[in-house]
Protein backbone atom coordinates (compact mmCIF):
# COMPACT_ATOMS: atom_id res chain seq x y z
CA UNK A 1 0.00 0.00 0.00
CA UNK A 2 1.91 3.44 -0.89
CA UNK A 3 2.71 6.28 1.63
CA UNK A 4 0.04 8.60 2.13
CA UNK A 5 2.17 12.01 1.49
CA UNK A 6 3.12 13.56 4.80
CA UNK A 7 1.44 17.86 5.66
CA UNK A 8 4.74 17.43 8.54
CA UNK A 9 7.58 19.14 7.05
CA UNK A 10 11.02 16.68 6.28
CA UNK A 11 14.61 18.64 7.42
CA UNK A 12 15.24 19.49 3.54
CA UNK A 13 11.89 21.79 3.62
CA UNK A 14 12.69 23.00 7.10
CA UNK A 15 15.59 24.20 6.31
CA UNK A 16 13.51 25.94 3.06
CA UNK A 17 10.71 27.25 5.58
CA UNK A 18 13.45 28.95 7.59
CA UNK A 19 14.96 31.04 4.62
CA UNK A 20 11.25 32.05 3.90
CA UNK A 21 10.44 33.21 7.41
CA UNK A 22 13.81 34.97 7.73
CA UNK A 23 13.62 36.78 4.13
CA UNK A 24 9.35 36.76 3.14
CA UNK A 25 8.62 35.95 -0.03
CA UNK A 26 11.47 34.80 -2.23
CA UNK A 27 11.84 33.51 -5.43
CA UNK A 28 14.13 30.43 -6.03
CA UNK A 29 17.06 31.68 -6.78
CA UNK A 30 16.89 33.60 -3.41
CA UNK A 31 15.99 30.52 -1.78
CA UNK A 32 19.18 28.48 -3.10
CA UNK A 33 21.60 31.63 -2.53
CA UNK A 34 20.77 31.69 0.97
CA UNK A 35 20.85 27.84 1.40
CA UNK A 36 24.46 28.31 -0.41
CA UNK A 37 25.26 31.12 2.09
CA UNK A 38 24.32 28.86 5.03
CA UNK A 39 26.26 25.53 3.27
CA UNK A 40 23.10 23.75 2.93
CA UNK A 41 22.36 24.49 -0.44
CA UNK A 42 21.04 22.11 -2.77
CA UNK A 43 20.14 21.38 -6.71
CA UNK A 44 16.66 20.48 -5.66
CA UNK A 45 15.72 23.41 -4.13
CA UNK A 46 13.52 23.98 -6.99
CA UNK A 47 11.87 20.31 -7.15
CA UNK A 48 11.67 21.14 -3.22
CA UNK A 49 9.89 24.17 -3.31
CA UNK A 50 7.30 22.33 -6.09
CA UNK A 51 6.32 19.63 -3.68
CA UNK A 52 6.16 21.87 -0.55
CA UNK A 53 3.42 23.90 -2.75
CA UNK A 54 1.60 20.73 -4.11
CA UNK A 55 1.76 19.51 -0.03
CA UNK A 56 0.47 23.30 0.99
CA UNK A 57 3.35 23.92 2.96
CA UNK A 58 4.26 27.13 0.51
CA UNK A 59 2.21 29.49 -1.89
CA UNK A 60 3.68 30.31 -5.37
CA UNK A 61 2.53 33.78 -7.11
CA UNK A 62 2.47 32.37 -10.74
CA UNK A 63 1.28 36.01 -12.00
CA UNK A 64 4.80 37.78 -11.48
CA UNK A 65 7.87 36.32 -13.38
CA UNK A 66 10.17 34.95 -11.68
CA UNK A 67 7.32 33.07 -9.66
CA UNK A 68 7.71 34.19 -6.16
CA UNK A 69 7.07 31.88 -3.30
CA UNK A 70 5.89 32.57 0.24
CA UNK A 71 4.91 30.52 3.58
CA UNK A 72 1.78 29.44 4.16
CA UNK A 73 1.54 29.24 7.87
CA UNK A 74 3.63 31.26 9.85
CA UNK A 75 6.60 29.78 12.33
CA UNK A 76 4.69 30.06 15.12
CA UNK A 77 2.05 27.59 14.22
CA UNK A 78 4.46 24.96 11.86
CA UNK A 79 6.34 24.78 15.29
CA UNK A 80 2.95 24.32 17.21
CA UNK A 81 2.16 21.60 14.76
CA UNK A 82 5.20 20.02 15.26
CA UNK A 83 5.26 20.12 18.50
CA UNK A 84 1.87 18.64 18.70
CA UNK A 85 2.53 15.66 16.73
CA UNK A 86 6.04 15.02 18.42
CA UNK A 87 3.91 15.19 21.56
CA UNK A 88 1.74 12.42 20.05
CA UNK A 89 4.43 10.19 18.61
CA UNK A 90 7.06 9.91 21.23
CA UNK A 91 5.53 10.88 24.96
CA UNK A 92 1.63 9.77 24.10
CA UNK A 93 -0.02 13.35 24.81
CA UNK A 94 2.05 13.39 28.25
CA UNK A 95 3.01 17.46 27.78
CA UNK A 96 5.04 16.93 30.93
CA UNK A 97 6.93 14.48 29.41
CA UNK A 98 7.98 16.26 26.65
CA UNK A 99 9.17 19.28 28.49
CA UNK A 100 10.89 17.03 30.96
CA UNK A 101 12.65 15.40 28.06
CA UNK A 102 13.34 19.00 26.16
CA UNK A 103 14.75 20.28 29.18
CA UNK A 104 17.32 17.25 30.26
CA UNK A 105 18.02 17.00 26.47
CA UNK A 106 20.33 20.54 26.90
CA UNK A 107 21.89 23.04 29.49
CA UNK A 108 19.45 25.63 29.76
CA UNK A 109 20.60 29.46 31.15
CA UNK A 110 18.83 31.19 34.14
CA UNK A 111 17.10 33.50 31.17
CA UNK A 112 16.01 30.59 29.31
CA UNK A 113 14.46 28.78 33.02
CA UNK A 114 12.97 32.40 33.88
CA UNK A 115 11.31 32.85 30.69
CA UNK A 116 9.31 29.27 30.95
CA UNK A 117 8.25 29.69 34.39
CA UNK A 118 7.14 33.11 33.20
CA UNK A 119 4.93 30.84 30.56
CA UNK A 120 4.06 28.65 32.88
CA UNK A 121 2.90 31.27 35.05
CA UNK A 122 0.80 32.74 32.65
CA UNK A 123 -0.75 29.37 31.77
CA UNK A 124 -1.56 28.79 35.17
CA UNK A 125 -3.46 32.26 34.94
CA UNK A 126 -5.17 31.54 31.90
CA UNK A 127 -6.50 28.20 33.77
CA UNK A 128 -7.46 29.41 36.46
CA UNK A 129 -4.28 27.60 38.76
CA UNK A 130 -2.30 30.80 39.48
CA UNK A 131 0.10 30.65 42.36
CA UNK A 132 -0.93 33.52 44.79
CA UNK A 133 0.08 36.69 44.07
CA UNK A 134 2.68 36.48 47.11
CA UNK A 135 3.98 33.71 46.52
CA UNK A 136 7.43 33.58 44.76
CA UNK A 137 7.81 30.99 42.14
CA UNK A 138 12.17 31.34 42.58
CA UNK A 139 13.06 32.88 39.10
CA UNK A 140 13.14 36.46 39.93
CA UNK A 141 11.43 37.29 36.60
CA UNK A 142 8.10 38.41 35.42
CA UNK A 143 6.38 38.30 32.21
CA UNK A 144 7.72 41.84 31.27
CA UNK A 145 11.44 41.13 31.98
CA UNK A 146 11.37 38.21 30.01
CA UNK A 147 10.69 39.67 26.36
CA UNK A 148 9.48 36.40 25.18
CA UNK A 149 6.60 36.86 22.45
CA UNK A 150 4.60 33.93 22.51
CA UNK A 151 3.54 34.26 18.36
CA UNK A 152 7.39 34.60 16.81
CA UNK A 153 10.06 33.83 19.39
CA UNK A 154 11.82 31.64 16.65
Amino acid sequence: MPRRPSNRPTDAELEILSVLWELGPSTVRQVQEELARRGTGSSSTLKLMQIMTEKGVLVRDEDVRPQVYQVAKSRSSTQRQLVSDLLQRAFGGAADKLVLAALSSQRTTPEERAAIQALLDDHARDEGDAPDPGTDTGTGADAETTGHDEEDRS
